[in-house]
């Protein structure tokens, strides 16, 4: 990976109200919702806790139980971006998709998507509110199956401009799009795939879901600047706020506003349209934790990037952040972003003797239960079940 340190400065000239920081550096006062816990017990086996739950199957798989549906979504995905006649830039653009068709990957965006919307239409059969005139049907509608294919183009999007800005050379285990096509190509075809998104969005023909898609296009850009910029990081309980919001931004605000959206769509009730975001804005805070413990510990080779990309990029992650409340010393090569001689591998261990990584699991673990708690809440049915071990899943796996 090469250095991409040299655009800090270039961010440090952003307006500090775009990226939603106050003059005195602090964030300003929009809550993107409440937040578990963040000291606590960090010791165990970092699983949700399950039992008891009435009308749950342990044996859903939720991607397998959605396998024609996501097949169906790559191949209608794959369609609409070949279309230009530009013959590079389809294949920059469909990289990731015809690789994705080939060896099955797990494709976990569309996948919440799907399952939300058939557990919530599960819930409206069993509640009677599919019988009660208020438009609820019973069966999936054509505009959620579609929107499972806009929320993952709108990812791919944001992962091919992405790896421009952190000069990434890998990406899910092959060569990145900017390795292969050079970056100019890479962004045009992260800008087409945010094209063709946003065609798909106003097919759909709904304002409030329109809307609410966007916003999650604006956080993508805000999460990154935020991300980037070089803020007060003086001490766990300044830094720790501003990372909770760069990681909504950049990661679960798509799943959470997708969810909601999904709902949305089929008419449900505003409670059950707050309940699928709280489930997936959860969700999405536990995989970006997991992520960023995984940076640390994952085996070599499992991860699709390199082992500890993180820290040799400059970014400040959660575990950093542990660190950072045990050693306050550590707030120095946090400020340089990890440049100077020897500070990748005092950070390492820091956070080692902080128990940075299992103390970021602990954490992700609490927000899954969250999640848990609010997918509980609708009628048992399988894809209930598939929802429910996917935030499991989420803290379980390996890559």
């Amino acid at each position: 990976m090469r250095d991409r340190r040299g655009l800090f400065s270039l961010i440090q000239r952003i307006p500090r109200d775009i990226i939603g920081l106050g003059d005195d550096g602090n964030l300003d006062a929009r809550v993107e919702g409440r937040h578990p816990p963040l000291r606590g017990p960090w010791a165990g086996d970092h699983r949700v806790d399950i039992s008891g739950l009435e009308g749950h199957r342990h044996d859903v798989d939720p991607f397998r139980i959605m396998a024609q549906e996501l097949d169906e979504m790559s191949q209608a995905i794959f369609r609409a971006v070949s279309v230009t006649q530009h013959p590079v830039l389809n294949r920059a653009a469909s990289y990731f998709f015809e690789a994705s068709m080939k060896s099955m990957g797990k494709r976990v965006r569309p996948t919440i998507v799907f399952l939300m919307a058939h557990a919530t239409l599960h819930h409206a059969v069993a509640s009677g509110t599919v019988d009660a005139g208020n438009g609820v049907t019973q069966s999936l509608l054509d505009t959620q199956r579609r929107l499972a294919g806009i929320t993952e183009m709108l990812h791919t999007a944001s992962l091919l401009h992405d790896d421009v800005i952190d000069v990434s050379d890998t990406r899910r285990g092959l060569e990145s799009v900017n390795s292969v096509f050079g970056n100019q190509l890479a962004v045009l075809a992260g800008d087409f795939l945010l094209a063709r998104a946003s065609i798909g969005l106003a097919q759909l023909r709904n304002c409030d879901v329109v809307e609410l898609l966007s916003t999650v296009i604006e956080h993508l850009v805000r999460g990154e600047i935020l991300q980037m910029h070089r803020q007060n990081v003086s001490s766990f309980d300044v830094g720790f706020p501003v990372y909770l919001r760069k990681t909504f931004f950049k990661t679960a605000s798509l799943i959470a506003n997708s969810c909601q959206a999904s709902a949305m769509l089929a008419l449900h009730p505003p409670e059950i349209c707050h309940l699928a975001f709280e489930y997936g804005r959860n969700l999405g805070m536990a995989f970006q934790l997991v992520d960023d413990a995984l940076d640390l510990r994952a085996e070599k080779g499992t991860l699709g990037k390199p082992v500890g990309a993180d820290l040799e990029a400059g970014v400040i992650t959660a575990p950093v952040l542990y660190a950072l409340e045990a050693y306050p010393q550590l707030a120095e090569p946090i400020t340089r972003r990890f440049a100077g001689p020897g500070d990748i591998e005092y950070s390492r261990r820091c956070i080692e003797d902080a128990r940075g990584v299992d103390k970021t699991m602990a954490l992700a673990t609490r927000y899954a239960q969250v999640a848990v708690g609010e997918a509980s809440r609708l009628a048992p049915s399988d894809y209930r079940s598939a929802l429910i071990n996917l935030a499991d899943a989420v803290l379980t796996r390996s890559q």
